[in-house]
């Protein structure tokens, strides 16, 4: 699992996500919703844009969706080698339901300082 200094604090000027009302999301607290998204049975994603591009609808995907991955900590690992290749740019989780075909669950993980 990341270590909350690696994370870094994802608050920005705008809201643009599910949590974006609240402070800041711990690293247990995103491990629990990375958890959740798996036990929900949804796809896993990490998806990176740049700040300035950041209200755009469709962001760049980090890989291909983690279709059947059951462990959190391999997505968080995921999320960590996104953001070292990508330090600049905003990264979210998001979970794909099948059955409705729509994103059951996003929140952002890490924002640079702005």
């Amino acid at each position: 699992m990341a270590t909350p200094s690696t994370m870094g604090d994802y608050r920005t000027q705008f809201t643009m996500e599910t949590f974006s009302f609240l402070p800041p999301l711990t690293q247990d607290e995103i491990y629990d919703q990375v958890a959740y998204i798996i036990a929900q049975g949804w796809t896993p994603a990490v998806e990176h844009e740049a700040p300035a591009n950041a209200t755009h609808p469709y962001w760049q995907m980090w890989k291909l969706p983690f279709f059947g991955m059951d462990n959190p900590d391999e997505l968080l690992e995921e999320v960590e080698t996104c953001r070292r290749s990508y330090p600049d740019h905003i990264i979210r989780v998001i979970g794909y339901d099948n059955y409705t075909q729509c994103q059951g669950h996003n929140f952002v993980v890490y924002a640079p300082r702005m």
